[in-house]
């Protein structure tokens, strides 16, 4: 129970620190996106880079080392649907750019005050289990069945190889985030990255080397916003028959670190629509999320910076789609 306790406690540490490092920096994929579309300048996408060098380095040292298993992690999985990640993945991105954001960018600007980020939230959630657990479920899971393929493993054994990959690999990622743009918050934006990513890397240790109890397993996972969300909307109405758990208690955590933070600086602020239809396209926005980010098997977060850490192609092609249904969506701004 002590180990349990401990896990939940130390959730929850993590969600505070991504929530006022996310409410400090404006940490997000999506601005970051929209940074190199549109031309402006800026150093959001440098940013989570950085964040992914950092978690890629920091998971696959743990699980080199010993200190975590990533064996049965759901990102590394050998069996996925070759039809339903992609989709996912295009789902979420085309919701993230009605949005205005992915999942946890909405907890974070709902800690600041922005009412709308609250519509965003309950429409994923509630979209997310519809998609998991409830009306979708059958469907999803008949489509999973008959496009379901298990690759050969591709997996780099332990090794000098392995090592020179991943090094490889990140020495990329911190070249790409140290190009140097021609304005923006540089320092701010790395600095909030490289933060990020060891967040992840707490993730991991948490469930995988914390909650490492034979009598009380922890399944093995680090941050990520599309299901968790669901699950907590789903805690806070029927909380007598759950027992909290780290994905629950760290959502609660970004919720409650963002808004420490708004209040500290003086920037929390209540804001509201601005027409039905702009309603209407948070919500569109926030249901496509929760659908696409269950088939997609995680968010930009989830499988953009979590999965990918641990090497997955399957991560790769989640993420690949939502940049796609993020640009098609947004080369439309007024559809």
């Amino acid at each position: 129970m002590m180990n349990t306790e401990l896990v939940l406690w130390v959730s929850l540490a993590i969600g505070l620190l991504f929530g006022m490092s996310g409410q400090l920096s404006g940490f997000c994929f999506y601005r970051g996106l929209t940074e190199r579309w549109s031309g402006r300048s800026g150093y959001k996408l440098q940013g989570f880079a950085l964040a992914l060098a950092v978690a890629l380095a920091g998971t696959q040292l743990a699980a080199g080392s010993g200190l975590i298993s990533l064996d049965k992690v759901l990102y590394l999985n050998p069996t996925f649907s070759w039809l339903l990640v992609p989709v996912g993945g295009v789902l979420f991105g085309m919701g993230m750019t009605l949005a205005n954001g992915c999942g946890a960018r909405a907890l974070i600007l709902l800690g600041q005050g922005n009412l709308r980020s609250f519509v965003v939230l309950l429409c994923l959630g509630i979209a997310a289990y519809m998609t998991l657990t409830g009306l979708l479920a059958p469907l999803r899971m008949n489509l999973a069945q008959v496009s379901s393929i298990t690759l050969p493993a591709v997996t780099l054994p332990a090794g000098p190889v392995r090592s020179i990959v991943i090094a490889l690999l990140v020495a990329a990622l911190i070249a790409f985030s140290l190009r140097p743009r021609l304005d923006g918050q540089r320092l701010n934006d790395l600095l909030a990255g490289a933060f990020i990513g060891l967040l992840i890397v707490a993730g991991w240790l948490t469930t995988g080397w914390l909650g490492d109890d034979p009598f009380e397993p922890v399944p093995v996972s680090s941050l990520s916003f599309v299901a968790p969300i669901g699950e907590s909307i789903q805690y806070a109405m029927i909380s007598t028959g759950m027992s909290p758990r780290f994905t629950i208690l760290m959502v609660a955590g970004v919720l409650a670190g963002s808004c420490l933070s708004a209040l500290l600086r003086r920037r929390w602020k209540l804001e509201g629509f601005e027409s039905p239809r702009h309603m209407l396209r948070a919500m569109t926005g926030g249901t496509l999320m929760g659908v696409g980010g269950v088939l997609a098997l995680g968010c930009t977060i989830g499988q953009g910076l979590s999965g990918l850490s641990t090497l997955s192609a399957t991560s790769l092609l989640a993420v690949l789609g939502i940049v796609i249904g993020s640009r098609l969506v947004w080369a439309r701004p007024n559809s």
